[in-house]
C-alpha cells in the first residue's frame, strides 16, 4: 500500500493516509505532506494488517488540513469503518445540511465524510449494501474504497468520471486509481473496473455486482 501511494503523489501532495485490519481492528496513521514524509519507517510500523487501504490527497472540496486527510476512520453502531474518496461529490453541502438538521456531528470540511455519515444511517444488513444505499444519494464524481475491517469495497460512480483498476499480485487483490500503483509492486494488471461497477474483496476472493443502471 505504501509503495502503491508513493507511485500516486502526483494525484495529490497535501497529505497522505493508511488504514489496515487486524483481526478486523482498524489501525490508522496520516498526515501532511508527502508519502514519503508522512510514513517514515517508525510511523509506519504502527499501521498493522492484512489488508488495507490508502489515499493521498489534493483538495478539490475542504481545506488542506490533518482533519481532512483520508482515509477518514470512523467508530459508529456496527463496529469501525474507513473510506478514501476521490472525486468531487456535486450535492454533498445539500446532503451536509440535511444531516445536520438530523443532528449529525462533522469532524471534517471534506464531502467524504458525508459518505460515512450514509453509510452508518443506511438499515441494509451488510456493508457492502449499506455503501451502495450511501451511494445511490450521490450526485457527482466519485471512485471509493471503504472498509470495515472484514471486506474492502471499491465502487466507480455510474458515469464512470474517475478511473479504478483491478490488480493481483499473488494471491492479493489490489484496486488502484492508476496502473502505476500497479507497476511499482510488479502486479499485473487484470482490468479496469466498469462505470457503476462495485467490487467486494473479502477472504472469498472478489465478487463484483452492478447496482446502478447502466
Amino acid at each position: 500500500t505504501y509503495y502503491g501511494l508513493y507511485a500516486l503523489q502526483h494525484r495529490g501532495q497535501e497529505g497522505a493516509g493508511m488504514i489496515c485490519s487486524e483481526n478486523g481492528a482498524l489501525s490508522a496513521h496520516r498526515g501532511v505532506g508527502l508519502v514519503s514524509d508522512v510514513f517514515k519507517p517508525h510511523k509506519l510500523a504502527r499501521v498493522k494488517g492484512d489488508r488495507g487501504i490508502g489515499h493521498v490527497r489534493y483538495s478539490t472540496f475542504g481545506s488542506s488540513n490533518l482533519r481532512n486527510v483520508q482515509p477518514l476512520v470512523v467508530d459508529y453502531a456496527r463496529g469501525s469503518m474507513a473510506i478514501a474518496h476521490n472525486g468531487n461529490i456535486t450535492n454533498a453541502s445539500l446532503l451536509r445540511e440535511q444531516l445536520e438538521e438530523e443532528g449529525a456531528i462533522f469532524q471534517a470540511t471534506t464531502d467524504s465524510e458525508v459518505i460515512l455519515h450514509l453509510i452508518s444511517r443506511s438499515r441494509r444488513e451488510t456493508f457492502t449494501e449499506c455503501l451502495v444505499d450511501a451511494l445511490k444519494q450521490l450526485v457527482g464524481s466519485y471512485s471509493v474504497a471503504a472498509t470495515d475491517g472484514r471486506v474492502i469495497v471499491a465502487a466507480r460512480d455510474p458515469l464512470g468520471f474517475r478511473p479504478l483498476w483491478l490488480g493481483k499480485l499473488d494471491d492479493a487483490w489490489i484496486v488502484a486509481s492508476e496502473t502505476c500503483a500497479l507497476d511499482i509492486i510488479d502486479a499485473e494488471w487484470v482490468r479496469e473496473l466498469e462505470p457503476g461497477e462495485v467490487v467486494t474483496i473479502s477472504e472469498g476472493g472478489v465478487s463484483t455486482i452492478r447496482p446502478f443502471p447502466p
